[in-house]
């Protein structure tokens, strides 16, 4: 026997279109939190065709094809989008956020070369960087921790210290009101602690994180996928800002092949007074001759270490091939 009242609310909910916010994206399949007309709704959606060009913090338009799935129509314009790449494919992070977390610890070591990348990646997307250095009670570490990030410090970004498991409460108390009204992306290494910062702002995040393993079909202790947690303004005392934080899987490369030589150095932001002041107005800053950025790293104006990274990032955006 057919059930006509299931027939007619798939019919009800098919190609009512909608909007929605991307929180999390696995492969091809995207979460995102719907508005159908006055409903709320978390669908499963896809995109038409092949395109994967979806980013978590995406706000899109989409079409209902079943009570609790849809397809992605159209993206919304983005005011920011952050993404790695390497020679041959980009891999999208985060779309709209207004700020980057970069989170370290005293403890494993992190690598100053994926520190530095990420700051670049900020600077060429127009977005604010923090370097949040977790793991403070591991005090045998915390000297020498502080002197590798004071290279940041001195470039303007400002360096959080806090230890989510031993000093909750003052860590909640130092990031809250950095979070407020913002969209922000935690990006580190494995091991920096970032899942129990998160856990401690959003006391609700582990629920999320299995609701949208099962939804995505992605395995219940999987942190393999980029997702997006709406903060809760009564559980974070943001003062009544909304703001959300995207959690990022912990990687070890960041490529930034997709970045240009001019985007390069400006992403630099210890360059900026060099700029224009070299002897040739096309200079590379790798070898010339009066160049002014060359002098300054000579006298330790900028630091060698980042002007070999800028190389580095040079010679890699020559290798692009997609």
């Amino acid at each position: 026997m057919v059930d006509h009242s299931k027939q007619s609310n798939h019919k009800q909910h098919s190609n009512q279109a909608g909007s929605g916010l991307v929180i999390a994206a696995h492969g091809r399949h995207y979460l995102v939190q719907g508005k159908i007309g006055e409903e709320s709704l978390k669908l499963q959606c896809v995109t038409r065709g092949k395109k994967s060009d979806v980013a978590v913090g995406d706000r899109v338009q989409l079409k209902l094809t079943s009570p609790n799935q849809g397809v992605i129509e159209a993206i919304d314009e983005r005011h920011s989008l952050l993404y790695r790449s390497d020679q041959y494919k980009s891999k999208l992070l985060a779309a709209n956020v207004t700020q980057l977390f970069i989170v370290v610890a005293t403890e494993p070591g992190f690598a100053d070369d994926l520190i530095s990348r990420a700051l670049v990646a900020a600077e060429a997307a127009d977005v604010t960087a923090h370097i949040v250095l977790n793991k403070t009670d591991i005090v045998e570490s915390l000297a020498k921790t502080r002197q590798r990030l004071q290279l940041y410090a001195d470039l303007g970004y400002p360096v959080h210290e806090v230890s989510a498991r031993a000093f909750p409460e003052q860590t909640c108390a130092t990031l809250a009101p950095l979070l407020a009204g913002q969209s922000t992306i935690l990006i580190g290494q494995s091991g920096m602690g970032k899942s129990s910062l998160i856990n401690l702002i959003m006391p609700g995040a582990d629920i999320a994180v299995r609701e949208i393993s099962a939804a995505l079909d992605t395995g219940k202790h999987t942190t393999t996928f980029t997702r997006l947690y709406e903060m809760d303004v009564a559980d974070t005392s943001l003062g009544g800002n909304p703001a959300n934080i995207i959690d990022s899987p912990g990687f070890q490369e960041f490529g930034l092949y997709q970045l240009s030589e001019g985007m390069l150095e400006r992403a630099f932001t210890e360059f900026s007074p060099y700029l224009g002041k070299c002897k040739f107005y096309n200079c590379h800053h790798l070898t010339e001759p009066s160049c002014a950025v060359l002098e300054a790293v000579k006298e330790n104006k900028i630091s060698p270490m980042r002007h070999q990274l800028y190389v580095q990032l040079l010679h890699e955006s020559s290798q692009k091939l997609y």
